[in-house]
């Protein structure tokens, strides 16, 4: 049997390093972390207080979406404290997202992509 203890990290493919880095520190709010000297570009983030980590590899081809938001495709989630106030602070910043405050799943989500179009999920617990 495997045991799990949680998510590590999820790893996203960019192709601008900078454009994405500035993405996930100043609007989806994540902090930079030390990352290993690889041989290859790259910056890594913590997300929340628990360890766990999404990882940007550069990759020079193109990412696999063409498309806008699609909340079926394959995306990571964040939990975020309040829903009201990131869809609030993505208006602000004119990030184009969805938002269903009523979603079937029982809270809160808000999708959106990133410079690279990766999809990301922000989800807070339904008040």
């Amino acid at each position: 049997m495997i045991r799990h203890d949680g998510i590590h990290h999820v790893s996203l493919i960019v192709t601008n390093l900078e454009r994405a880095v500035a993405f996930y520190r100043d609007i989806v709010g994540l902090k930079v972390i030390q990352r290993p000297p690889f041989d290859f570009p790259g910056t890594w983030f913590a997300i929340g207080a628990g360890g766990q980590q999404l990882h940007l590899i550069v990759h020079d081809g193109e990412t696999l979406r063409s498309r806008g938001i699609d909340t079926r495709d394959g995306h990571f989630a964040i939990r975020v404290r309040d829903f009201d106030e990131s869809v609030e602070w993505l208006r602000q910043h004119n990030i184009e997202h969805k938002a269903n405050r009523n979603s079937i799943t029982g809270f809160a989500q808000i999708f959106l992509l990133d410079p690279d179009r990766n999809v990301i999920e922000l989800n807070a617990v339904r008040e």
